[in-house]
């Protein structure tokens, strides 16, 4: 008989999203939003972003006073009651645990790293007695919910499992990150570590715990740091970068998350999601669990030569935007296009599979609903295990991406 989190996984292609911590600070998106837009009756997972590693390895809180602390009044609480001032525990891990209330098959996973929490996984896996104390370290806090400061146990069975966004195991990411050519074979230790701690809690608690990781669309580092084979092995299933591909630090406009390499392109960098995913199965990912990852926003230029509909053309840098030079959410975009007066059109490179706005000066490469459902086809046609999604403060406040892609994804 399947465990729970078999039988979850068997109903078809999985929807998986990030929610990220600060999503409640200037985007002022709480959980509550997820439920209002429909967001969270799609998903199959979802991935709360993000938990760190100290020096010592050991899982610690980014922001103590949105995981724990913070109290959400009635409008903003996905049960639409106020959060106690005697309450034990508030901010987001127990909004996360009114929407598992509310959405009993749901899974939520704990995500540790990212870009600016990677610095010290490559310390943290390098020796057995340093796996062993890190693995126990996040159970502990995030899956046995033992919060600094709290009762035991007070954040006890909100997170179904852990996700692992190493970035990245063998090869540069964020400025400062620790590598080591032998992250390699100790990320696979890390999962293997991970597992042998989950099985003894799980015989205690007849729970089964989810393991899953973010992978790198570069085949370049995916062969630095990741052993794929025995990775997805050990994995429920894995997610897959599909974004990021160009971006503003490079001189000219050009596709982030196109599905096949534009024909076009002058860099000749060949990166897309085809790229990405044809390298995991050549490395020996089984289908079924390579999840694909699809953005929630765009990334532009400004000062943009106006010829090719603003296509692989020079810049003078990076659009302005409301949070992060050069990158917007998908909202704001679409915010752009429907404006009265706007003179932004969208533009398609339909055998490539991607979609991008320009104004003559302004250039924004982005995923709208009809990128969305292209994907979904995509994801169907050849098999895979599903869609993840970075991040769902990124929609509209009716869900229009989240809608468009999972309904397209097979059930």
């Amino acid at each position: 008989m399947p465990t729970a989190a078999q039988a979850h996984q068997q109903d078809g292609a999985r929807t998986v999203g990030y929610y990220t911590q600060w999503s409640i600070y200037d985007r002022n998106v709480p959980l509550k939003n997820l439920v209002d837009s429909g967001a969270a009756a799609r998903l199959t997972t979802l991935n709360y972003a993000f938990g760190f590693l100290d020096a010592q390895g050991s899982c610690v809180s980014a922001d103590a006073w949105a995981d724990f602390d913070r109290p959400f009044p009635a409008e903003q609480s996905v049960n639409g009651k106020a959060d106690a001032d005697t309450q034990v525990l508030k901010g987001n891990l127990n909004q996360l645990r009114l929407l598992k209330q509310k959405y009993p098959r749901l899974r939520v996973n704990i995500s540790l790293g990212g870009w600016t929490g990677s610095k010290y996984f490559s310390d943290a896996v390098l020796t057995p007695a340093s796996r062993a104390a890190h693995v126990k370290s996040c159970i502990d806090m995030w899956i046995k919910g033992n919060i600094p400061g709290k009762p035991a146990g007070a954040a006890a069975g909100i997170f179904d499992g852990v996700d692992l966004d190493w970035e990245w195991p063998g090869s540069d990411g964020n400025t400062g990150n620790v590598i080591r050519p032998e992250d390699k074979q100790n990320f696979t230790k890390l999962l293997l570590e991970y597992r042998i701690q989950f099985a003894k809690l799980g015989f205690f608690t007849r729970r089964s715990y989810d393991l899953t990781a973010f992978l790198t669309a570069s085949p370049a580092k995916l062969d630095l740091g990741f052993e794929t084979a025995k990775v997805f092995a050990l994995l429920t299933f894995a997610t897959v970068q599909g974004y990021d591909y160009h971006g503003t630090w490079e001189p000219l406009t050009n596709q982030q998350s196109s599905l096949r390499s534009p024909a076009a392109d002058p860099t000749k960098a060949n990166f897309s999601t085809q790229t990405a995913v044809d390298a995991l199965l050549q490395r020996g990912a089984p289908r079924d669990k390579i999840v694909v990852g699809v953005p929630f926003y765009g990334h532009g230029w400004t000062g943009v030569t106006n010829q090719n509909n603003g296509l692989f053309q020079p810049a003078t840098g990076a659009a302005p935007s409301r949070f992060d030079p050069g990158t917007e959410d998908f909202k704001a975009l679409k915010d752009l296009v429907t404006a009265p007066g706007s003179k932004f059109k969208v533009y398609r490179d339909n055998t490539a599979g991607h979609a991008w706005i320009f104004d003559g000066t302004t250039f924004w490469n982005y995923d709208d609903a009809v990128e969305m459902k292209r994907k979904a086809r995509y994801i169907n046609d050849r098999r895979l295990g599903g869609a993840m999604i970075w991040s769902l403060d990124g929609d509209t406040s009716n869900g229009e991406l989240i809608k468009a892609l999972n309904d397209g994804l097979r059930r």
